[in-house]
């Protein structure tokens, strides 16, 4: 008989195999894998209390806790469906994403509560609201999540027959342009990510994960399932502040965390002491995805603390994992800056995922040739579509491969290079200019620490980049001096033509930089040209 792939056959094999083990690590909070079973298991017969049934929505909105794990395995034991929010959002947004997706249940972390009550009456299918708090909660208005686990079994739920083909999760992309989206990813799609992750990532019993990405985001979650399934150990941090993070990190001896560009940069730029520094373990596993990591950023992780830096790549709408980009054995005595080079790049494809990068006209780009093209894909991770969007869907997903909006080079070697998005790729004159390039070179100099290259039009090119540059603390730089810099690296057209200095740089949850917002001072009522 074929078993169906489903999520919860991850925590079914550690409570076999690791049972004793530590599962999680979340402030006070410690739990071995059967403590941990045991609160799924009672979450689960809690849902199905409150009248959840196969196909239903129950949405979360908290910060990273052992809670939100709680549901990630919950939900697919019920086969009910798992909507974790935004907690970054305003009310208006959480408003139209309840009612879009049918939320059933709302669980919320006590905190965040003044997100939910000023549109709470405007919720038309929410039938629960569950207060998640340390203590017994308060408001008269809000079940105490806690207490109702406490008087829910803690046996395991009668069976569910489940396809692994139906949705599991339905994730609200951030809405750069208009509503934002619901994603929905099947128990297949996210079973094979977690595979893959235990495959490229090298994932084992020994490991201590560091959860440093928002728990909501499958970034923060895709590889949730592959640490359990191997009996890894979950420690969670509510909030990455490199302070905290270089504590828990010595304290629980981690060994792999997935981390931005953006988190790797604050915590290569942040002052430590020789003694702090040593204590520190070494050959720790950081995953890097959100967006393409300067090579300076990997060469200073690696320099400095020792770690090993492996970039991946992917989207909400593929689970989220692709490519990696690791140093094949071939490569192993190549000099370190050509090794650096490769690691900077995209990556080559995960397995089952089919990867081609391809003109406006469909052709694919030949390897090496620095044609540049738009990366689609066909593969087990991609989802089943957009929640109640069929047009949207069928917009992204165009006779089976799914069109990212990411425009790349290929090599030889099955390395794809993302040089922007296809949104953001500037044309200037008639010539392409990788924003990412540009923002690379700037990371280089001493005095930057952060930076974003996007289009600002222009009479005679049509457009032509522009920089916003956040300087390192103490530091200081003029305009002129980065131009000059860019000018000595790169061709001249290339080149910043304005550049400002700006103390924040605006980003989404997961830690992108929102260039649209930076587009738009330049491009309102005109037309951005995209190629």
């Amino acid at each position: 008989m074929i078993v169906p792939l489903n999520e919860y056959d991850f925590l079914k094999r550690a409570l076999v195999a690791h049972s004793n083990r530590d599962a999680i690590v979340c402030g006070d909070v410690r739990l071995t894998y059967r403590q941990f079973g045991e609160r799924v298991n009672r979450w689960a017969n809690l849902m199905r209390s409150l009248g959840v049934q196969k196909g239903d929505r129950v949405a979360i909105l908290s910060q990273n806790c052992h809670r939100v794990l709680e549901a990630f395995f919950g939900t697919p034991l019920l086969g009910s469906i798992l909507m974790p929010l935004n907690f970054r959002l305003v009310p208006d947004d959480f408003d139209y994403i309840l009612n879009h997706g049918g939320a059933k249940v709302l669980v919320v972390e006590e905190g965040l509560t003044h997100l939910i009550d000023p549109i709470r009456d405007k919720l038309e299918t929410v039938e629960h609201f569950i207060l998640a708090s340390d203590l017994n909660a308060s408001e008269e208005t809000w079940l105490d999540y806690e207490s109702l686990l406490s008087e829910s079994s803690v046996e395991q739920p009668p069976p569910v027959e489940i396809d692994e083909n139906e949705t599991s999760a339905l994730l609200y992309t951030s809405g750069t342009t208009g509503r934002p989206k619901g994603v929905m990813l099947t128990h297949r799609n996210l079973y094979i990510n977690a595979m893959n992750s235990i495959c490229e990532f090298g994932i084992h019993e020994r490991d201590v994960y560091l959860h440093t990405l928002a728990q909501f985001h499958c970034n923060g979650w895709g590889v949730g399932y592959a640490v359990t399934g191997m009996g890894g150990t979950h420690v969670i941090i509510k909030k990455f502040e490199p302070a905290a993070f270089f504590d828990l990190i010595t304290h629980e001896r981690v060994t792999f965390a997935c981390m931005p560009p953006t988190m790797i940069n604050m915590a290569l730029n942040y002052l430590m002491d020789a003694e702090t520094l040593e204590r520190l373990p070494r050959d720790v596993r950081i995953g890097t995805a959100g967006s393409a990591p300067p090579l300076a950023t990997i060469q200073g992780a690696q320099e400095k603390f020792g770690w090993k830096v492996i970039q991946i790549y992917g989207l909400t709408e593929t689970s989220p994992f692709m490519t990696v980009s690791k140093i094949k054995p071939h490569m192993d005595n190549w000099p370190d800056e050509q090794k650096l080079r490769v690691q900077a790049k995209t990556g080559y494809p995960m397995i089952g995922v089919d990867i081609r990068v391809v003109t406006d006209e469909g052709h694919d780009v030949k390897p090496d040739s620095g044609d540049v093209g738009e990366v689609i894909t066909r593969a087990n991770v991609v989802m089943k579509g957009y929640w109640r969007q069929p047009e949207a869907t069928d917009a992204v997903i165009v006779d089976g491969w799914f069109h990212t909006g990411d425009m790349a080079l290929l090599d030889s070697e099955g390395y794809i290079e993302v040089v922007d998005r296809k949104k953001d790729l500037i044309i200037s004159g008639g010539e392409n200019i990788s924003s990412i390039e540009v923002e690379g070179l700037l990371y280089k100099h001493p005095a930057v620490l952060e930076a974003a290259v996007v289009a600002a039009p222009d009479e005679r090119w049509g457009e032509v980049p522009y920089a916003i540059v956040v300087l390192k603390p103490g530091a200081t730089a003029a305009e002129s001096e980065l131009t000059d810099f860019c000018r000595e690296h790169l061709a001249h057209y290339k080149c910043p033509k304005r550049i400002d200095f700006i103390d924040v740089l605006p980003r989404t949850a997961t830690g992108k930089i929102q260039k649209n917002v930076l587009r738009e001072r330049f491009w309102k009522g005109k037309t951005k040209h995209v190629g």
